[in-house]
């Protein structure tokens, strides 16, 4: 039977499943174990499944990136935690030198099925160190794959399939959302594949592309173009790399127009490639060009009124939603 849980418990909840289901499976980071996280996403692990298999680590990203690729080569499955997005850049090297390039550089022969969980985004007041974006640095990289869930079933069913491949994952998870998303959520072994968005409205004149915290104000924003006779179909991209294509080109296909929104700053975020590629592939079928609602080119500062003014939101989409369908 579906139970009600949080985007965090979801995702407590796969972690506990995966770890039962495979000894191989450990947690490691920042304060994961008897303190169960910054976030509270570990609690409890470390009671049921001891010291050897939650572990603490010192303040070093570097080290925890290490240790996962190094303990992934002798067959384990660890879930390396980064207490927060922005520290992850202190693992950069790790991650896009080590974890990436090991299978090809074995011809195949050696995989690395690490996954990083990344605490990311803002709108909570945490100002420049707490409250970054870092998507676009691995959607970059070849050799990874970057998963951003924006529901309670997809946190769940995204970080199972994480644990479960065989390459490395970086996976996004927004701290907006932890206590705030809430949604039904199977029992059982319900995985949702890497690599498929979901289709969170229908609609025949926009297609709206987004993912993470970005998907309730657009669907929020798509409602309000409703009662203006303009119907937005919004996609949530739910992976990030590799992204699902078929899926956009099809809905834009239909619509003929299409906006990306994301939290992330504009400049080389992800809405660049996703602009790239329609236009590239579907120019004949765009009546106008296609727009993205982003973060300013700016750090996000301490303010809430700042950080506020600053974040797309559904007013925001709203008003460009509208300048998109008059073009």
């Amino acid at each position: 039977m579906p139970k009600e849980l949080t985007y965090l418990e979801a995702i407590r909840e796969a972690l506990a499943e995966e770890m039962r289901r495979d000894p191989k499976v450990f947690v490691l980071g920042e304060d994961v174990g008897e303190y169960g996280g910054a976030f509270g996403v570990t609690q409890g692990l470390f009671q049921e499944f001891g010291e050897s298999r939650v572990i603490d680590t010192p303040i070093s990203e570097s080290a925890i990136v290490g240790i996962s690729i190094g303990a992934s080569l002798r067959g384990y499955r660890p879930v390396a935690e980064m207490q927060f997005a922005d520290f992850i850049s202190c693992g950069f090297d790790q991650i896009v030198n080590q974890a990436a390039t090991l299978r090809y550089r074995y011809g195949g022969r050696a995989s690395v099925p690490i996954v990083v969980r990344a605490p990311s985004g803002g709108n909570v007041g945490g100002g420049l160190y707490h409250s970054q974006n870092p998507e676009a640095w691995f959607v970059h990289r070849p050799g990874l794959k970057v998963v951003a869930p924006s529901t309670s079933f997809d946190a769940k069913g995204l970080l199972k399939a994480a644990i479960r491949d065989d390459n490395p994952v970086i996976y996004f998870e927004h701290k907006y959302l932890y206590r705030r998303a809430k949604g039904a959520v199977p029992d059982g072994d319900e995985i949702v594949p890497i690599g498929v968005a979901a289709t969170r409205r229908e609609g025949d004149d926009i297609t709206l592309l987004t993912y993470g915290a970005m998907v309730q104000p657009s669907l929020e924003a798509a409602d309000r173009l409703s009662k203006d006779g303009v119907e937005v179909e919004v996609i949530d991209l739910r992976t990030l790399l590799p992204f699902d294509k078929d899926a956009i080109l099809r809905s834009v296909e239909k619509t003929n127009r299409a906006m990306v929104v994301h939290e992330d700053v504009k400049t080389l975020g992800l809405g660049a490639e996703l602009s790239a590629v329609i236009m590239e592939e579907r120019f004949d079928a765009l009546d106008a060009p296609v727009m993205r609602v982003t973060y300013p080119d700016t750090h996000c500062p301490f303010s809430n009124v700042l950080e506020a003014f600053n974040l797309p939101d559904a007013d925001k989409i709203t008003a460009a939603l509208r300048k998109l369908a008059e073009y």
